[in-house]
């Protein structure tokens, strides 16, 4: 059983400004993903000293996951900084020199992020034709155009009509099916294709949003998610760099790793005491620094303790949650005592998350041309469906695409697939065998090219089963909206409880951002964020302390 050293009480500064009370506040930061390593770094660069974090998996970066594959990094979380000026994860990249090696083809510009900007997509059906560059082209504009339309209705306070559901897919299939329809001057075939490739397109943005389907991601508020302005930058070292980066400062004394928590018993009060007692009799950890669960916090001055799963007790003051939204949404009951409190429950279970996850395919030899810069799957028999979503048997045909990675002379001839929602959780059961099966007969059917072998190798992510994870990113679904963003990100106890201890529990994450969640830059602004809020807590405290008047 791994034990947390914590520091003891002390009369140091706990902030640069000379704040001095009678012992440093103690502060747990539940994960080490790079909301509660931007968070712990703000704290310790801020004067705090009795920081500690706990981290349930055995190792640190949370939804970054570098994988070193020969002379290349393969990124199974995290891949590109999106947008530049403003961002303080490509500032923080580029000032360490991370970007240096990044080529041309590894700076996006586009809206869907692909591996490279050079080349051409390959938009193949199902019956191993290739469709012609110049119509892919013609809808692309077309789709592009629909989906400015739904960045409006936020933006512009535009209101939602009843008929599409407040659905960005739904609006969008509707949309661009009725100017498919009514182009005249298309053949029945070529509407077909068009049609077919719209849903290949809304397979993609699925994968972007991590929604199940495009159906489920709230149309009315769709536009609020703010794309920092620049190009898309993947690290060639690795996106770990980044982690390294943040907690390179932090004493490695501060970290526990395979650390998973429990329970946060908040607002500690009487109420506790006979459970607290009871369990005092169990083997817990003996070591003079952390908390036993029969010494009561209240005596200790703390209203907060943190019980591990390994049976250890940590007093705190002060708790910045940073676990992701599917956790959240899968253990909030378990996770708090007592209960959240209705609204901020309600606000986890309204905003969304799900799966995307990455399949990477190793060949020794490109199938593909050279101009190539990814393979897109359309099913033409899938030009009429409503539903995007198939049983476990068919969750390949969620696959929209692989791209190429670029340059070959870093990554040699790798593929990385893409997938979402459901089909993605049935993908992370199967074996490595009968995954690489599947692509390669996908990848035959598509290109037409029966010869195509088998990878030499897979490589692909599981965030879904994770169980410190469960999940990729979040997004506004149809009936949230950013107000719950903020609502999850809201500390505990309210404002409203003057009695209680301000700031027990406070909300760190790329889904507590109400402008960038589901980005690795939004994650870094919340832990710093929280970090922030409780520095300027205390420096009030210090100010009315030091202006009030002698009696």
């Amino acid at each position: 059983m791994q034990s947390c050293e914590i520091s003891s009480d002390s009369t140091d500064d706990p902030l640069s400004s000379g704040l001095r009370t009678h012992r440093q506040p103690r502060i747990v930061v539940i994960g080490a993903g790079l909301a509660g390593l931007a968070a712990t770094r703000t704290l310790l660069r801020s004067g705090f000293t009795d920081v500690t974090v706990l981290e349930a998996s055995d190792h640190v970066g949370g939804r970054v996951q570098s994988v070193q594959h020969g002379k290349a990094t393969l990124e199974l979380g995290a891949t590109w900084i999106h947008g530049a000026n403003g961002n303080p994860v490509y500032h923080l990249a580029e000032d360490n020199g991370l970007l240096e090696d990044t080529t041309d083809e590894e700076r996006s510009v586009g809206r869907i992020s692909l591996y490279a900007k050079n080349g051409v997509a390959h938009y193949q059906t199902n019956a191993g034709k290739r469709i012609p560059k110049d119509l892919v082209e013609e809808f692309s504009d077309l789709y592009n155009e629909v989906y400015e339309l739904t960045q409006e209705f936020f933006q512009n306070g535009k209101p939602v009509c009843a008929e599409s559901q407040n659905s960005v897919g739904v609006f969008t299939r509707d949309v661009v099916r009725k100017k498919i329809t009514m182009d005249p001057e298309d053949s029945e075939s070529t509407k077909k294709l068009k049609l077919s490739m719209l849903q290949q397109y809304l397979k993609v943005e699925s994968c972007e949003s991590s929604s199940p389907s495009m159906d489920e991601v709230s149309l009315s508020e769709f536009g609020e998610w703010t794309e920092i302005p620049g190009a898309h930058y993947v690290i060639p070292e690795g996106f770990m760099k980044i982690v390294q980066l943040l907690a390179q400062d932090i004493p490695s004394r501060t970290i526990c790793l395979s650390k998973p928590v429990r329970c946060i018993h908040w607002n500690y009060s009487a109420q506790h005491q006979e459970v607290i007692a009871k369990s005092s009799d169990s083997n817990h950890n003996e070591n003079n620094h952390s908390c036993r669960p029969h010494d009561d916090p209240l005596i200790l001055g703390r209203p907060i303790y943190v019980e591990c799963e390994d049976e250890e007790w940590i007093a705190a003051d002060h708790v910045i949650v940073t676990a992701s939204l599917g956790v959240l949404k899968g253990n909030h009951e378990a996770m708090f005592s007592p209960s959240l409190p209705e609204d901020k429950v309600l606000a986890i279970e309204k905003l969304g998350i799900s799966t995307t996850d990455k399949i990477f395919l190793e060949f020794e030899e490109p199938f593909w041309s050279p101009e190539c810069n990814s393979i897109q799957f359309v099913w033409e028999d899938e030009a009429q469906l409503e539903q995007l979503t198939y049983p476990e048997e068919l969750w390949y045909k969620k696959i929209c695409s692989f791209d190429v990675l670029y340059p070959p002379e870093r990554y040699g001839y790798m593929l990385s697939g893409w997938i979402c929602g459901q089909e993605a959780l049935y993908m992370e059961r199967c074996d490595d065998e009968t995954v690489a099966e599947t692509c390669t007969e996908l990848l035959r059917r598509f290109t037409g090219n029966p010869d195509i072998p088998k990878p030499w190798r897979v490589l692909r992510s599981s965030w879904g089963s994770n169980p410190f994870i469960r999940g990729s990113y979040s997004f506004t679904r149809v009936g949230s909206s950013g107000e719950d963003c903020e609502r999850l990100a809201m500390p505990l106890p309210y404002a409203n409880s003057t009695k209680a201890s301000p700031l027990q529990v406070l909300f760190a994450g790329e889904a507590t951002h109400r402008k960038y969640y589901s980005t690795t830059h939004g994650a870094l602004l919340s832990g710093q964020r929280e970090a922030t809020r409780l520095t300027e807590m205390y420096q009030d405290l210090h100010r009315a302390q030091t202006t009030k008047p002698n009696m």
